[in-house]
């Protein structure tokens, strides 16, 4: 639908809306410098959400401000879209345990903690959407969640719901040596060549126990015994289940491309700490890879070839690239930073700035929904101080769905967003109304 055909008509449902005498919340945003990620950067913009959702973006002046809507005037100011984080361990998740080396039916679902102060420091480093997942300490660790970080009580208000009923996640999975163990101990594979034919092992299973439920074709008397793990691996295997993979060696990467071809699977590449090795066969293989970009504290042998412009030479191969923190192991709070070094190194600012965002959006098979600044789209966006990719910008104010979450100027999200004493730790804090404070 043509942009301003949309935007007349998203105008007249709020119209109707407010006739027939349903609350649509409508704020404008106007006067900031927009990056909508989906076009050119608007000098002098406008940006009207109605209930959660975006229903115009443009220039000040090409758009029409509903009547009785409240203005927010960010003069100064830089607005884009939240950042995605396509690899994320906030809210303190726990998946796998030592039982095995491979677990689909672990749920971090049953396992992440909604008032962990890490989600706190996500919102208040801009970042609206997040891939929470288990360690790479086994070849499957479990399921992962993608969460909107809204303001919630339970995991069911930070939960995103696909049209078809599911609750949005992934898998993931890990190669190389987190999940080797010496001499193979228990279970766990000694070697790479072991932890491949354990993975290649379960996704025949996976294909049989597929065949089978395909042929009972509804039949009660002939279904399977219900298989949780199976379960799992069969969405992967039908596409509705995205593999996130946990790779750092070029050799590693080559595996999981193997394995994903033999099986019939597109996962996302995550780490691909040698992908400048190999990008022309990430390409071909037409993959998604997530970068992290600031590793620390790092130390990890297989990681030791790791380069700032790994982004910059997988981005000139064809490969879509984003960013992700891997919090803890990156600080939320600085996320942003990614794109700026990322450019530093040689990817190109508008690609930079897509990798923040839209590409993490498309790893998570959300972008429909979030990731750029469109009509229709969910109303997820960060007001900026400056230009994203300077060290002196700071986020002031972050929104999901049309609600603010994080607001600099209050003293407690300040305090979250500053550090401090205690900041790390999941309690309630309390500030004396400046800058300082404490917990309780």
């Amino acid at each position: 639908m043509h942009g301003l055909v949309f935007t007349r008509w998203c105008g007249a449902l709020v119209l109707l809306a407010t006739a027939s005498g349903a609350s649509a919340e409508t704020r404008a945003f106007i006067n900031a410098r927009i990056i909508p990620i989906a076009g050119a950067p608007i000098e002098k913009g406008t940006l009207v959400v109605t209930d959660g959702k975006i229903v115009a973006v443009g220039a000040s002046g090409a758009v029409k401000i509903p009547g009785g809507a409240t203005t927010i005037d960010l003069a100064g100011k830089t607005v884009m879209p939240g950042l995605v984080d396509s690899h994320s361990h906030i809210g303190s998740p726990a998946g796998g345990d030592s039982s095995a080396p491979i677990q689909p039916d672990v749920r971090v679902l049953d396992a992440i903690d909604v008032r962990a102060m890490s989600i706190r420091r996500a919102q208040a480093g801009g970042i609206t959407t997040a891939n929470v997942m288990p360690g790479s300490g086994h070849l499957l660790s479990g399921q992962t969640l993608y969460l909107k970080l809204r303001k919630g009580n339970t995991i069911d208000d930070l939960e995103i719901q696909l049209p078809d009923g599911r609750i949005a996640g992934g898998l993931k999975m890990a190669n190389g040596t987190n999940s080797i163990r010496a001499n193979g101990t228990g279970p766990f594979p000694g070697t790479r060549a072991k932890s491949a034919a354990l993975v290649r092992e379960q996704f025949v299973k996976a294909v049989e126990y597929r065949d089978k439920v395909r042929k009972a074709n509804g039949d009660a008397t002939k279904m399977p015994s219900r298989d949780l793990a199976m379960e799992a691996l069969v969405e992967v295997l039908d596409g509705k289940r995205t593999v996130h993979f946990h790779t750092h060696r070029h050799d590693d990467i080559v595996t999981v491309i193997r394995l994903s071809q033999e099986f019939g699977f597109k996962p996302v590449l995550h780490h691909v700490s040698e992908g400048w090795k190999v990008a022309d066969e990430i390409a071909k293989a037409g993959l998604f890879a997530s970068v992290i970009v600031i590793d620390s504290p790092g130390g990890k042998q297989e990681a030791l070839e790791n380069k700032m412009s790994t982004a910059a030479v997988l981005d000139k191969a064809g490969v879509v690239v984003g960013f992700h923190t891997d919090d803890y192991i990156t600080d939320s709070r600085i996320f942003l930073r990614s794109a700026g070094l990322a450019v530093r190194a040689g990817l190109p600012r508008d690609k930079a700035l897509y990798a923040m965002t839209m590409a993490g959006a498309r790893m998570l098979g959300l972008d429909s929904r979030l990731g750029s600044l469109e009509s229709g789209k969910d109303a997820d966006f960060i007001v900026l101080s400056g230009d994203p990719l300077s060290v002196y910008t700071h986020v002031e104010q972050t929104w999901v769905e049309g609600k603010k979450v994080f607001d600099r100027n209050v003293p407690e999200d300040r305090l979250v967003a500053t550090g401090g004493y205690g900041m790390g730790r999941d309690a309630t804090l309390e500030t004396d109304g400046d800058d300082e404070g404490g917990e309780r």
